[in-house]
């Protein structure tokens, strides 16, 4: 068949494809892993001397600022957003949970 070595070609193109996109999403997981563990001592911190768990002033120069390096590497700065707005509201929650004990 003469469409059969396109499409082994074309599948060999998508298998690299994905295994990159395999270790991007590893590298992901344990960058994340890395930052909660660090906003996991900052909400410990915060809990010992009666800091709040948020930051609201900080939290909006944070989006700002990813928001701009979003715009400049090509990403959606609205997805960018919604994605740093999640792992914040995730960071406040345990910080709230280390106040209470």
């Amino acid at each position: 068949m003469a469409s059969q070595p396109h499409d082994q070609q074309a599948d060999e193109v998508l298998a690299g494809y994905r295994k990159s996109i395999d270790n991007i999403d590893a590298a992901l997981i344990h960058m994340l892993a890395e930052r909660f563990r660090i906003t996991k001592e900052v909400g410990a911190y915060k809990a010992r001397v009666a800091m709040p768990p948020a930051d609201p002033a900080r939290e909006e120069r944070q989006i700002k600022r990813l928001r701009s390096l979003a715009e400049e590497a090509d990403l959606d700065p609205e997805f960018s957003e919604k994605f740093i707005r999640f792992v914040i509201d995730e960071v406040i929650r345990h910080h709230q949970r280390a106040r209470e004990g």
